[in-house]
This record gives structure tokens, sequence and C-alpha cells, in this order.
């Protein structure tokens, strides 16, 4: 079997084996198998770069190359659907529709609450993922698209027309929205207002390996094209599943009006159990010759109608008005209500975001409130019904002091939320400052935890986070629900916690903003915590993902003389504040900068850049007047290509560059008697065809 047999033949069985687990939900190869298959291809695909395919299954994790979205224009306009919130309405769109073409059959479906994509293959392949936009035109994401699992890169069978669209919805599932505000919450950010926000914003992001770990996923619901293989929606949606596409199974063939009621009531009723949002249903008549003879409005369709679920909620009184405090010194109103019963749970409590929302509502103690569930996880107060409002009544004042310090709370510009700035000596600040501090993917320091911290603080034993490397295990051991063990057992976790590389120490400092990625990414440019406080804010900002807010964040946290302090402990009880050095190879490279941009035969980009650090060279992550070389491999990002030949960088390609390190000393590149460099003349063709 050759090279590219292997290959096509690994490709072709993790395809399916993916159909099966994200589609079927039937896997029939275990995890380790499905892995041990997708090392080996990708080892395959390193070696032998000449047989890339965008559609392979190694290309589902998605790249740290940056996307540049194309506006494209859709070959079939993307339109909105009507929407009715009355079955009144409904039985109007029925009535038309039987009364212009006689009886006819209508599928029903769920009406799922994501963002509108197109899908366009060919010859089996998916060769572009395109947004709605604005219906005319819209933004090809297709690199973010192969991320999420769910959608087939390439179709099974051989049935398929030679070019056809598949139109869906991209989603994030709850858990993964709640999982995923947890953590902007954790950094100090703004949480995503719901699932269909959040699955938006991802699909814009513009790395995808960024989008790959946020999970979408994608309901198919519409195909479109010049050869389809039948005449009705219900027949060619069923075929596309046996395609390998995710085909919702809450889809039912509707005669009567009956029947459309009773999957409406049923749909009502099964979207509290489903694990994603859905706001309501889609009626369409189901045979293409009388869609085409009802027509469309400059808008919308005739031949279909979105209804659209009334959001459950429930009259209560709100009785008082809560504040907390996070870990960055965000202060939270949480509303305290009258018991009620929604959506299965008894609500008590309702977030109310911020003084904006609060002052939106027009917010009153004692008024009677209506509370839905955001996305079905978070219970909110949407309304007020002020018929019911008490005549002596008077505005919510959002509190101007923190509710556990004292301090002036301060309003950042261009932020909602108002913070107590008090970081030092509020006690929720220094508590959740601490616990962030000792997680696992921080400094990973068992044997503590909130209930523990808070002890500590309460007995002041703990001030801030350094005070953790002076704790003293006999009066720790003294403590209620302590004693020898639990002291020992804290001490050795602190003691290991000396050797928590500097990454993951810059991430445990809590700095607003500084998740776990931007410490990594942050760390790997600077190298030392000295040259990240030296910095300017322009500087840091050229460090990958790091914007204008998160640096001027970090000015501010190495601004303030206790956070320098904090810092000087720390360096004195051991923890790491530099990037571990490895064994310098030569000075090949010194004074010089390097971009890599592309994949690579030899090497991993990874490997690439310690090889550089390894020859005194420096990373860069962007092109900029301060690059002397870009590394240009295969699929090399065309906007760096182009960014470099104008500002007149030389390229240089990875024999050129192994050639330059193995020589301990930069030489020009050999050219041949018409001036290209070895580049130019081995790897040009294989550029102009990945701008294609």
């Amino acid at each position: 079997m050759t090279t590219l047999e292997q290959i096509e033949e690994l490709r072709h069985k993790l395809n399916e084996y993916n159909r099966l687990y994200y589609v079927d939900n039937n896997p029939v190869v275990s995890d380790k198998e499905f892995d041990e298959m997708m090392y080996k291809l990708q080892e395959l695909e390193k070696k032998h770069p000449e047989f890339f395919d965008p559609n392979s299954p190694t290309q589902r994790v998605g790249s740290d190359l940056t996307n540049r979205f194309e506006a494209v224009h859709h070959r079939y306009p993307m339109m909105s659907l009507s929407n009715t919130y009355s079955l009144e309405e409904l039985h109007e769109f029925y009535e038309r529709v039987v009364r212009e073409a006689g009886e006819t059959e209508f599928t029903c479906e769920l009406k799922f609450d994501g963002t509108a994509i197109s899908l366009t293959y060919e010859k089996g392949r998916l060769i572009r993922a395109v947004t709605r936009g604005d219906g005319t035109m819209g933004d090809d994401v297709t690199s973010n698209v192969r991320t999420i699992r769910s959608i087939p890169l390439v179709l099974a069978g051989n049935d398929w027309p030679q070019t056809f669209e598949m139109r869906g919805e991209i989603y994030m599932p709850r858990a993964v929205f709640a999982m995923l505000n947890r953590e902007k919450e954790e950094i100090g950010e703004q949480p995503f207002a719901n699932p269909r926000n959040a699955a938006a914003g991802t699909l814009k992001l513009q790395n995808s390996a960024t989008v790959a770990s946020r999970h979408l996923d994608c309901f198919l619901y519409a195909m479109l094209g010049n050869d389809l293989p039948y005449k009705s929606h219900w027949e060619n949606l069923n075929k596309a599943r046996e395609w390998g596409f995710r085909i919702s199974e809450h889809m039912q063939l509707c005669h009567t009006w009956e029947e459309i009621t009773d999957f409406i009531n049923n749909a009502d009723k099964l979207r509290k159990e489903l694990p994603y949002d859905t706001d309501g249903a889609v009626v369409k008549v189901n045979n293409y010759d009388i869609q085409q003879s009802l027509g469309s409005t400059a808008k919308a369709p005739r031949w279909a109608v979105a209804y659209k679920f009334q959001a459950e909620r429930a009259l209560t009184c709100m009785r008082s008005v809560e504040f907390s405090v996070g870990r960055t010194g965000t202060v939270t109103p949480v509303a305290n209500l009258d018991p009620v019963q929604l959506a299965g749970t008894t609500v008590k409590r309702a977030t109310l975001h911020n003084a904006d929302q609060i002052a939106l509502l027009d917010l009153r103690l004692g008024d009677m409130v209506y509370v839905e569930k955001g996305g079905e996880i978070i219970p909110k107060i949407t309304g007020v019904e002020t018929s019911m409002r008490h005549a002596d009544s008077k505005p919510f004042e959002f509190t101007t002091k923190c509710p556990q310090c004292g301090a002036t709370l301060v309003r950042y510009e261009g932020e909602a939320a108002w913070y107590c700035p008090n970081s030092t000596a509020c006690p929720p600040q220094i508590i959740g400052r601490i616990v962030h501090f000792i997680s696992r993917k921080a400094m990973d320091i068992e044997g503590l935890g909130e209930e523990t911290v808070s002890l500590f603080v309460e007995q002041e034993l703990l001030h801030n986070i350094a005070d953790l490397y002076d704790l003293n295990p006999t009066i720790i051991a003294a403590l209620p629900r302590l004693g020898d063990k639990s002291a020992s057992n804290i001490m050795e976790s602190l003691k290991r916690s000396r050797n928590v590389p500097f990454p993951r120490v810059l991430y445990a400092l809590g700095i607003r903003f500084v998740g776990e990625t931007t410490a990594k990414n942050i760390a790997q440019h600077f190298k030392t915590i000295d040259a990240i406080m030296a910095a300017s804010e322009s500087e840091l900002a050229q460090a990958e993902d790091v914007g204008d807010k998160i640096a001027s964040s970090i000015k501010e946290y190495f601004a303030d003389p206790a956070n320098l302090d904090i810092i000087t402990r720390l360096r004195k009880a051991g923890l790491h504040f530099e990037t571990a050095e490895k064994e310098k190879l030569s000075d090949a490279l010194t004074g010089k900068s390097i971009v890599i941009s592309g994949s690579f035969e030899h090497h991993s980009r990874d490997e690439l850049k310690a090889l550089i650090e390894l020859h005194g060279g420096r990373n860069l992550a962007a092109i900029s007047g301060n690059v002397d070389y870009l590394l240009a491999g295969v699929k090399m990002g065309p906007a760096k290509l182009a960014k470099a030949t104008k500002l007149g960088i030389k390229i240089i390609s990875e024999n050129e560059f192994e050639k330059m390190i193995a020589n301990d000393t930069i030489q020009s590149s050999s050219t041949d008697t018409s001036g290209q460099t070895e580049m130019e003349q081995s790897d040009q063709p294989i550029v102009q065809q990945s701008l294609f």
C-alpha cells in the first residue's frame, strides 16, 4: 500500500468513526483506538505535506493561524422566516396555503436558537461555510466550521449531487455555555447573555483552535441545489442523514392542522429536556413545486413560518437586592424573590446583571416582576407589572459603596459593571484571589478549599496570596476541622507548588482579563516577569491574543505597590517568574526576530519556535517592521505573505532555516542564475496553491 493509500484509508475510517460518534451517537471504537489512528495520520501528513487536504480529520482541531473572513455572495439568498406568536396567526398561514395550493403536506421542525450557516459541498467534500450576513452576502468561516465535529467534511455514500448546499443552525450546548461563562467571570470578563450570542461570537473568532475548544454543534435543516435527489424537503433531509449530516430526530411530516398543533405542543414540552436551546417550531410546505408556486415576499418565503414559543415566565414579588463581590472586584446585584415555580424548579433569586439593567427595567423594591430562565439556565428578571406597583414606590438606587468593605465603587470606561477598588482589603476579593491562586489550573495546591481559605482569612492567617508560603503547620493543626495530617498535607502541597512553571504562576496572580491561554502566550513572548513589568502597553499588545484592554489591565496590576510587594515575596518563596532556560545551541539567530507561518515537512511549528530560541532568536506572532525573517511553509497565511513582501522582509523556507542554524551563522540564501532563492524555487508553487 502506498503512503497516499494509507493516508486516504485512515481519513476514510476516521471520518466514518467521527460520524458514528457525533451524528449517530453510536461509537464503534474506543477513544484510545481513535486517538492512535489520528496520531498515525498526523505523522504521515507531517512527513508528506504534498498530500495535504483541508478536509482531513486532522483539521478538526483548528489552527493557530489568524483567519481573515472574506465576504462571499450567497448563491441562494438566506432569507429570514416570518414569525408568529399565536396559533391563530399560524392557522391563518395554514388556511392560506391550503386555499392557494390545495391539500398538501407540511414538515414541522424545532426552531434552533443559534446562528445560521450555509455549507457548500462539491463532489462530496465541504468547500465553503458562510454565515447569513445580510442574507445576500456573508462571511467565509470555513476554517472555523471545520472544527465542528458533527459537520461532515467528506460525505458518506456516492449518490449526492455534484454541487449543493446545506443550511443549518450552529449552536452552543447549554453545558458548554455554562462552563464558558464561569471561565469568563473567573477572569473578570462580562459573561455572554445567552448561548445564541456565545455561538455567534465563537464562530467569528480569529483563532480556529479556540473555536474548536468551545465545542460548537450543528443541526442541518435544508438542502438547496439544481440536481437534488427528491422533489420534497422531507425526503431530501432523510437522504442527507444517510450522507452523514446531523438532522434532528424531532421532525415530523404533517397532513392536518391537528397534527401541526400536536407537534407544537409536544415541542413546547420537550424543549425543557433538551441539552440545547429551541425557541419555537418551523412549519414548511414539503413539496418544492408548491413552495415555488407560493413564492416569497421581499424578506421571507410564503411557504414557511416560524411559530415562537412564549418564554415560560412567572410573576412574583422582588423583596430585596443583595450585592455580591467577585475576586476581581465586580459588584453584581442579585434579587431576592418570593419563591415561585418556573420551568420545573423553585426560583428564589434572580440575576440583575448590572446597574444599567436595573435602570432600564425601572425596578423598585416591592415590585411584581416577571422572571424567566435565560437559556433555560439562569433566572433573570425581564419586566415589571407596573399596574401592581405601590403608589409610594421609589426608583431603586444602586449602591455606591462596596457591601463588604465600604469602599467607594468605581466604573471603568466602556464597562457596564461597578467595581470595588479595595483589592487588598476587601474580604471576598482576598478569598476569591487566593482560591483562584490555589486552583488546579493555577498553582494546584491541594488540601485547601474555599471553606478553609475563608477560615484562614477570618483567623488573619492570610491577607494575600503571598501569605500562603508563610503558613505555620502548628497553627494550622490547631484550627477547627483540621489537625496534624491536614497541616502536613497543605505544607507538602505548598512545597510542590514551587515547581509550577512560569505561565501557570502568571495565570495564578489573577490579573483581570488574563486567562490561562493569555498567560501562556504572554509568558512565552516575554520570558520573565521583569520583562512584562517593564513593557509598555503597546509592547504588551505584541503578544498573541493580547489587546488594548488586557494590556491596560496588566499595566494597572503592576502599577500597584501592593502587587509588587506580593511578587517580591513570592520570588523569595521560590516561585518561578521566568521561563525555564534551555541550553543554548548556538548564536546563529542572535538578535533576529522570526515569524512562522504555515505547516512544515520536518518540524512542527512548536519545534521550530523552540529551535529559534535555542539558537538565540526571538519568535514574534505578527508581521511588522521589527521582523527579520518570515519562515514560510505550506498553507501559509496569505495576509502575512502579502505584508511581509510589502515590508521587504526576507522569506525563507524550512530548508534554508535548517542551513542557517546548522552553519552557526546567518548566510545569504542560495540563488540560481535567475536570482531566485531556494524558497522561491522549491516552495513558491505550494504557496500559490494555498492561496486558492
